[in-house]
């Protein structure tokens, strides 16, 4: 059976803050991997503080071994803002990437990158830090681009954002999950029974989180055969099946881009002047 990991990160970060924007190594990685039966992964790149440098490095891995990885395009929605759409075209046109990435620790999604993932007809796997209210928002706002919520909705365990996801996943068809870093056995149990296992994907958050141990959680649901087969590869395979590699200069004009920042500090505008 055709086992796909959708979450592992590759290549040098910038920064010296954590593992995460220092080194994402593929070796130790690759030998786990190899061992666990994975045949193919996802590979986006680790934190930094330029995207379209960091995506390179990735596009280098892919280009090396196409037989056995797909690249994501990591964006940073503020930093990036006003050339998310050039930064996604070379990924997709260039370097043959597949899907979008981004995450909340950087800033939160936009509308700009939002659109740029309806051009090219891209999933985007957007981890929300917990922050499940968005993916209300996503799902009606923008229902025919998929979105892919890993981690159940927080790596950091919080059993209210997983629990509060499993509703989005049965709700929006547009709203999928990975399963990479969930710790919480029984959250993600019932959620593969509410919401069905047509809304998961394997995924493993390499080369930090060894990929065999968390594809022990999907043997441990007992899923038949084909419900397996979904989750270990054929949900990603459909959701990357649908993208569109030249969407033209008519793109430019689909893509909304507000020249101001956004600030990444949330306020609630019903309260400004209350508070």
């Amino acid at each position: 059976m055709l086992i796909i990991d959708c979450h592992c990160h590759a290549g040098r970060g910038d920064g010296l803050t954590g593992p995460w924007d220092t080194d994402a190594p593929l070796r130790p990685y690759l030998a786990w991997a190899d061992e666990a039966g994975i045949a193919r992964t996802v590979l986006f790149a680790a934190f930094h503080s330029d995207y379209a440098v960091a995506n390179r490095q990735v596009a280098r891995l892919v280009h090396q071994h196409p037989e056995r990885f797909y690249g994501f395009a990591f964006v940073h929605a503020q930093r990036d803002r006003g050339r998310v759409l050039a930064m996604v075209r070379t990924a997709v046109e260039e370097y043959g990437f597949v899907g979008i990435k981004l995450h909340r620790y950087d800033a939160r999604i936009s509308r700009e990158v939002c659109d740029v993932a309806r051009a090219f007809r891209l999933p985007v796997l957007y981890d929300v830090v917990g922050e499940t209210s968005v993916v209300d928002l996503l799902a009606t706002q923008y229902p025919d681009v998929n979105f892919i919520i890993p981690h159940l909705g927080s790596f950091s365990d919080d059993w209210r954002a997983q629990t509060a996801l499993i509703d989005y996943l049965v709700r929006c068809p547009n709203i999928y999950t990975d399963t990479s870093g969930v710790r919480r056995f029984d959250i993600l149990q019932r959620a593969v029974e509410r919401a069905g296992p047509a809304k998961f994907l394997f995924g493993s958050d390499g080369p930090w989180l060894h990929p065999g141990v968390e594809l022990s959680k999907i043997s441990a649901l007992h899923l038949g055969p084909e419900d397996a087969r979904q989750v270990l590869a054929g949900n990603l395979l459909r959701l990357i099946g649908r993208v569109r590699p030249d969407v033209g200069e008519g793109a430019r004009h689909r893509v909304a881009v507000v020249a101001e920042p956004l600030s990444n500090a949330w306020r609630d505008p019903w309260l400004i002047g209350k508070e």
